[in-house]
């Protein structure tokens, strides 16, 4: 048998439950781990990610595995865009997404001289994306077909190479199969495993209003990720074809909101205080700066004041005004809501 200590693998980590799993089963073979955590803007993570030590910092550390990012780009985008294989329930095109990972993990184990790469996903856990079909056609199309190994799920497939070159213990890897999480919970227990995601948490594509947001941006020709992260918060407008109202529900959003401003953006808040921070971004006319502060003041605490202005700074001129707008018909607004 082969020195395990000699044996490099890549790991698809998530933070979730059974990919720290895998990564525990491998390590526990003296299997040298390299946890690739893909990191895109539709986790919900994401800014934290950036930001200091997270959880999946914690699980490598706790199971002893090695930990690399990966922040995809736009070709990333252009793949939410026009999936090949098409969208889940909302915006997911998961097999297209799972294509994507797993080459880019066959571009880190050829860079790091590894051996194969490995997952933690269990057949028929979820039955759209997890089919044994799906999961031979996925690893087909990523160039690691006999590579790819699935330690949770191995006794319900065909052995991999790294398993019969004994690089991997097959007896050591598990059978489990369906959407009952008890016995990774009950291993996670055993094998001292206390922290990770819950199933429902991570990508913002399969949530139906993040989705209704997105398909806005992309029919209208915008998919920066700046302009993506504005998804995630506030309420949103659509004034025009290359124009978009974003005013906040609350302090937090409004401190997103601010820290996502760009240069060219207007910012708006009424008077008096209560006020949402708004961003008004894209081309504007006239009529549609009356229209965004109309709005801005319908979410302050002056919504019924028709004397209550509202301030507006452009970011790149500098220039600050005032506005008292119309009050806003609820119909037209109601119209111009995207969700």
């Amino acid at each position: 048998m082969t020195e395990k200590k000699n044996i490099k693998s890549i790991g698809l980590v998530s933070g979730g439950l059974d990919s720290v799993l895998a990564a525990k089963l491998m390590v526990d073979q003296g299997i040298h781990v390299i946890g690739l955590h893909i990191i895109t803007p539709f986790m919900g993570s994401y800014s934290e990610e950036r930001a200091g030590e997270t959880l999946i910092d914690r699980q490598a550390r706790a199971v002893g595995f090695d930990l690399r990012r990966l922040y995809p780009g736009e070709e990333y985008i252009e793949i939410i865009k026009n999936p090949r294989w098409g969208y889940g329930s909302c915006m997911n095109p998961c097999i297209d997404c799972h294509i994507y990972f797993l080459q880019r993990a066959k571009e880190v184990m050829e860079e790091e001289g590894a051996q194969f790469v490995f997952t933690g996903e269990v057949l028929e856990q979820r039955p759209k994306s997890q089919k044994r079909n799906l999961l031979r056609m996925v690893e087909k199309r990523s160039g690691l077909e006999g590579y790819l190994l699935r330690p949770l799920t191995a006794h319900r497939l065909e052995p991999t190479i790294p398993e019969k070159l004994e690089w991997v213990e097959r007896e050591r890897l598990l059978n489990l199969a369906g959407r009952n999480r008890k016995p990774q919970i009950a291993l996670a227990e055993k094998l001292g495993i206390r922290e990770y995601q819950t199933p429902a948490g991570g990508c913002l594509l399969t949530e139906p209003n993040f989705s209704r947001r997105l398909k806005d941006l992309f029919d209208h020709g915008v998919w920066d990720i700046d302009s993506i992260q504005m998804l995630k918060v506030g309420r949103h407008f659509r004034l025009g074809p290359h124009t978009k109202l974003v005013t906040g529900r609350n302090e937090n959003d409004n401190c997103v909101l601010a820290n996502l401003a760009l240069e060219t953006d207007a910012l708006l808040e009424a008077e008096g205080g209560g006020s949402p921070l708004s961003i008004l971004r894209g081309e504007t006319t006239e009529e549609m700066i009356r229209l965004a502060a109309a709005i801005t003041r319908r979410f302050s605490r002056a919504k019924g004041e028709p004397t209550a202005v509202v301030r507006i700074h452009i970011g790149r001129s500098g220039e600050t005004r005032e506005i008292l707008p119309d009050m806003i018909d609820e119909t037209v607004f109601e119209q111009l809501r995207v969700v």
